[in-house]
């Protein structure tokens, strides 16, 4: 079993920025992929960043390109995202989840573990 818990949602200003931190079970930071999703009202789950610790490599959705980077500390293992030049549109829960290997990286159902997710909240 792999635990998640995310933190570091809030309150912020349009073009301001946050930092949200997953901390995770040592195992899920040795080969699983972990990923950032978010749920606003009234619209469905999506991607916000991935990265596989296997190789690093990282994934971006579309909405978040550039203002948004996916990284972790091993040695705590902790995973991070920080979010820049945030709109009101980012607001959502934002949740952590991971799986050793997801059929599909973007989709959420095939991540096995998840956190109880954190609100980010982007006033204009």
């Amino acid at each position: 079993q792999v635990q998640v818990v995310e933190s570091g949602g809030g309150l912020v200003q349009a073009g301001g920025s946050l930092r949200l931190s997953c901390a995770a079970s040592a195992r899920a930071f040795s080969t699983y992929y972990m990923a950032w999703f978010r749920q606003a009202p009234r619209k469905e789950r999506e991607l916000v960043a991935a990265i596989s610790w296997r190789d690093g490599n990282t994934l971006y959705g579309d909405p978040v390109k550039g203002r948004f980077t996916i990284s972790g500390d091993n040695a705590k293992n902790t995973l991070f995202l920080q979010m820049n030049s945030l709109k009101p549109e980012d607001t959502a829960v934002y949740f952590c989840a991971a799986d050793p290997y997801p059929g599909n990286v973007v989709d959420g159902d095939s991540y096995a573990f998840w956190g109880q997710g954190t609100q980010v909240t982007v006033s204009s």
